[in-house]
């Protein structure tokens, strides 16, 4: 008997029944966010990393999302969705959302109406867009980031000193003060110009749809969590979320209306060590109501 069977995760959360993926770590369920918010309890989450559909008349599996809503329809569906993320995180815990600027500002507003934090618009590049009518080249998307108050945990990222891509070497002198520059790298700014998507089949767990490199997400749960905190992802779409939570030691819950297969299988490659097991009962007490 294994160690998922020998956890009964109905037990907990007897309306979910039994995830479809069960690692060390996480818990992923196939059924609509909706119905996970509903099992879980209030201030349990640490952190919400959120991908949503765009309501770009786009079809996701067997078209169990509708996602060509009138406007009113999907910024009323997106507040009552943001409203069980703001009830369901702890006091500082952080709520990412990653969405187009076309609806950014709207849920930036309803966030600031219901007493959330603005800490930062993060500019995520996309490149390889192309323009549309009479407007400016998109080229980026936002990343919107607000605490419940201020925040419990705020870690300084850094990344890489830019190198030349062909020569390999740097490519400012920084004023000549290279050497005061702290070895781990650069302070992340709210701008991220190496986040394109991977659009090769080979790299993609679902080559037809534009899949969220782990680092995006990564990068926020190294920003506002510690390890062992708990991160959720309502909508999980090819699973970057949970990998990076796995990879970084955080427990993690996620849903995903769509199959779950492609996500079940990169765990399968990434994590074959850890994947069948199953969170510690006290972390599944401690978000199921």
């Amino acid at each position: 008997m294994t160690q998922l069977q020998q956890v009964s995760h109905a037990n907990y959360a007897p309306l979910l029944g039994e995830p479809v993926l069960s690692t060390n770590y996480g818990l992923l369920y196939q059924t609509d966010c909706m119905n996970l918010f509903a099992a879980l309890k209030e201030s349990s989450l640490h952190c919400i990393f959120a991908d949503p559909p765009f309501n770009l008349g786009k079809v996701y599996g067997n078209g169990e999302v509708n996602d060509a809503l009138a406007k009113e329809e999907y910024l009323k569906w997106s507040y009552s969705w943001i409203n069980q993320c703001i009830e369901k995180l702890v006091d500082g815990g952080a709520l990412f959302i990653y969405i187009l600027p076309r609806w950014g500002y709207h849920l930036a507003e309803h966030l600031e109406s219901k007493g959330m934090l603005f800490r930062h618009w993060i500019a995520v590049s996309m490149k390889g867009t192309f323009p549309r009518g009479r407007k400016l080249y998109p080229a980026h998307y936002g990343l919107l980031y607000f605490t419940k108050g201020d925040p419990k945990t705020f870690n300084k990222v850094r990344v890489p000193i830019p190198v030349c891509r062909h020569c390999g070497k740097e490519i400012k002198d920084y004023g000549g003060h290279r050497n005061k520059l702290n070895k781990k790298g650069l302070n992340l700014t709210d701008i991220w110009d190496d986040t394109s998507p991977a659009r090769h089949r080979k790299f993609k767990t679902r080559w037809h749809v534009n899949e969220l490199k782990p680092l995006i997400p990564k990068r926020c749960i190294e920003m506002s969590t510690d390890p062992k905190d708990v991160i959720l992802d309502p909508f999980g779409g090819g699973g970057s979320t949970y990998l990076a939570a796995q990879e970084l030691k955080r427990y993690w819950l996620g849903s995903e209306i769509t199959d779950c297969k492609p996500v079940v299988q990169r765990f399968k490659e990434n994590f074959p060590k850890e994947t069948g097991k199953s969170p510690p009962v006290r972390v599944l007490r401690s978000v199921f109501s």
